[in-house]
C-alpha cells in the first residue's frame, strides 16, 4: 500500500515522459559517452529543437543556436537559409512548447527544481529580468558573430561566453572520459569563467524555476516570439475566460496571460481553470481525447433515460487509438535509433590496428632492420596509417608511406583554431631546425578549406611546413579520424623513419614538448 501511495505521488507526468524521451532521441549515441568521442555522421547536420551541445558525446544533431552563430561568422559569405529555415519551422510548429518538452537542458532545470529548498517566485523584478534573454539574443547570439565574421576568428559569443549545456554536456562530457586527458592541458580561464557560470545556473536553477530559461536563454527567447501563432501549444478562449488570475498565477514562469511570449506551454494551466477557457490547440492527434468536442451531448431515449452522444464516443475512441499509435511509431523510432547508433554506425570506429597489413597484402619490413613492421593504426607503437595529401606548399602530395627514411611530424590544424594558430610557430622553428631529419606537416581540416591558402600565404610565406588539405569527410577530414581525431583540435602525431608512430598529442604542444618528442624520435 505505501509502495502505491509513493508512485501515485512520484510518478512521472506525461510531459515528464516526453521531456525523458526527447533527451534520450537527441543523444542516442550512447557508447559516446564510453568511447570519449563525438558522433560526426551525417545526421550531426540536422538541427535538434531544444538546446543540445553539438559537443556533447551523445549528440546526435546540432544545436540550433550554435549553428545559427556558426553560420552567420562564416566570413558573411553565406547566407544561413538553412538554419534561419530550421529555427523558423520549428518556432511555427512549436513556439516554447519546444522549451516545455523538448528541450534537453530545460528539463535538467526541472529536475534540479524538483530539490526540496525555499524557491524564489515570480515577482517584478524577474518579470522585467526575463526581457534580458532579448539582449543575450540580440548581443552574443547574433551581433557578435556578424561583427567578427570578417576577422581571422569567429565569435559565436554565446556558445563561447555563456552557454551552460557547452559546458555540462561538451565540456564535462568529454573530459570526464579518461581518453581525453590531454584535452586537460588546453584547459584556460575561458573554462574556468564558464565553469563557474554554468554552477551558477544550475544552482540558481534549484531555487528559481528555470533560472537560465526565463533570464538568459536567446533560444528561448526567439522560439516565444512564434507562441502565438504555432501550431501546437496552449490557446485561450476569451469568451470563456472570467479573468480570475489563477492561471497566472499558477505559471511559474513570468506570464502575463496564457500563451504569451514567456509561456513554455507546459499545460498546467489547464488544471486550474474553472472555466475550461485553456485548451490544447493543434493537430487532434496530440489533443487529450477529453479535449475532443467538448461537453458529452445527451438525449431522451423513449424510456426516459440519459445516453452518450454515440458518435462523441467514436471520435474520443479514434484519438484515443491514434495517440496509441503515435506512441508506438515514437518508441520504435526511439528503438531504430539507439540500435543504429549503438550497433550499427561505425564512424567512430578506427581501423583495425591488430590486423592491418600493407596494400599488397604482405607484412611490411623495416628498411634498416629488415624486421617485421608492427600493422598499421593510430596508436604508439603501430605503424602509421598512410594516405595521399593534397599540398598547399612544397609540392603536388604526401604521403607518410613515402616518406620512409625521415622523422614525419603531422600536425592537424585550423585557420579557426586559436590554439592551433598560437603553437605553428614551434613547428616552423623545428622544421627549419631540423630540415635535413626531419618534415613537418601542418594538416588542415575541411571546416574553414577554402580560405586556408590564403591565409597560409599571408602568415607563413617562406615556410618550412608543408602545409596540406584533409580529403574531404565532413568538417575534419578522413585523414584526422583515421589517426584517432575525435573533434579536438589541434592533434599531433610523431612517426619514426620507418614509419611507426612514436607520439600522439590531442590538445596544445609547447616548444620544448615538441622538440623532445622529436628527439625521441630521431632516437629510435
Amino acid at each position: 500500500m505505501k509502495l502505491k501511495q509513493w508512485w501515485s505521488a512520484h510518478k512521472p507526468t506525461k510531459r515528464r515522459l516526453i521531456q525523458l524521451y526527447a533527451a534520450l532521441l537527441f543523444n542516442a549515441n550512447l557508447k559516446g559517452f564510453k568511447t570519449g568521442r563525438i558522433y560526426q555522421g551525417p545526421v550531426k547536420n540536422i538541427c535538434t529543437p531544444g538546446l543540445n551541445c553539438y559537443s556533447c558525446p551523445g549528440a546526435v544533431g546540432a544545436c540550433p543556436m550554435g549553428a545559427l552563430q556558426n553560420a552567420l561568422s562564416d566570413s558573411g559569405k553565406t547566407v544561413p537559409y538553412y538554419v534561419i529555415g530550421i529555427i523558423l519551422l520549428y518556432g511555427l510548429l512549436f513556439g516554447r512548447w519546444i522549451c516545455g518538452f523538448l528541450c534537453p537542458f530545460g528539463l535538467v532545470q526541472d529536475l534540479l527544481h524538483k530539490i526540496k529548498t525555499p524557491k524564489l517566485g515570480k515577482n517584478r523584478v524577474t518579470r522585467v529580468l526575463s526581457y534580458f534573454k532579448y539582449v543575450i539574443l540580440v548581443f552574443f547570439a547574433i551581433i557578435f558573430p556578424l561583427v567578427y565574421a570578417g576577422y581571422e576568428f569567429p565569435l559565436p559569443g554565446f556558445c563561447k561566453y555563456i552557454c551552460p549545456a557547452g559546458t555540462l554536456e561538451g565540456a564535462i562530457g568529454l573530459l570526464s572520459h579518461p581518453e581525453n586527458e590531454n584535452m586537460l592541458g588546453m584547459l584556460g580561464p575561458l573554462f574556468t569563467w564558464k565553469f563557474l557560470l554554468m554552477v551558477i545556473f544550475l544552482v540558481g536553477s534549484v531555487f528559481i524555476y528555470r533560472f537560465f530559461c526565463r533570464f538568459f536563454c536567446p533560444l528561448g527567447a526567439l522560439y516565444g516570439l512564434f507562441n502565438k501563432i504555432s501550431l501546437v501549444g496552449v490557446e485561450l478562449n476569451k469568451d470563456a475566460c472570467t479573468d480570475c488570475g489563477l492561471c497566472v498565477g499558477k505559471c511559474k514562469m513570468d506570464v502575463r496571460h496564457v500563451g504569451d511570449h514567456e509561456c513554455i506551454q507546459c499545460g498546467e494551466c489547464l488544471e486550474v481553470c474553472p472555466t475550461q477557457a485553456i485548451q490544447w490547440k493543434g493537430p487532434k492527434i496530440l489533443l487529450a481525447p477529453q479535449a475532443i468536442g467538448g461537453s458529452i451531448a445527451t438525449k431522451e431515449s423513449t424510456d426516459g433515460a440519459e445516453r452518450e452522444d454515440t458518435a462523441l464516443v467514436r471520435r474520443r475512441r479514434k484519438a484515443r487509438i491514434a495517440r496509441a499509435v503515435a506512441w508506438v511509431l515514437a518508441l520504435a523510432l526511439l528503438g531504430g535509433a539507439l540500435y543504429y547508433f549503438n550497433f550499427v554506425d561505425g564512424r567512430d570506429k578506427i581501423p583495425d590496428t591488430e590486423t592491418a597489413e600493407a596494400t599488397d597484402g604482405s607484412t611490411q619490413t623495416g628498411e634498416e632492420t629488415g624486421e617485421p613492421l608492427p600493422p598499421r593504426g593510430n596508436e604508439v607503437g603501430k605503424l602509421c596509417i598512410s594516405t595521399e595529401l593534397s599540398l598547399y606548399t612544397g609540392g603536388d602530395t604526401f604521403a607518410v608511406d613515402d616518406n620512409r627514411g625521415q622523422v614525419t611530424v603531422i600536425n592537424f590544424w585550423g585557420t579557426w583554431c586559436g590554439p592551433c594558430i598560437a603553437e605553428l610557430p614551434h613547428f616552423e622553428e623545428v622544421a627549419k631546425a631540423y630540415a635535413d631529419t626531419v618534415t613537418v606537416v601542418a594538416v588542415h581540416s575541411n571546416y574553414k578549406a577554402p580560405t586556408a591558402a590564403e591565409w597560409i600565404a599571408k602568415n607563413y610565406p617562406d615556410t618550412s611546413i608543408l602545409f596540406a588539405q584533409d580529403p574531404d569527410d565532413g568538417a575534419n577530414g578522413v585523414y584526422y579520424t583515421a589517426l584517432g581525431g575525435e573533434g579536438d583540435f589541434p592533434m599531433t602525431i610523431i612517426v619514426d623513419a620507418e614509419g611507426v608512430i612514436t607520439f600522439t598529442r590531442r590538445g596544445s604542444l609547447t616548444h620544448d614538448e615538441l622538440v623532445a618528442a622529436v628527439e625521441e624520435a630521431l632516437a629510435k
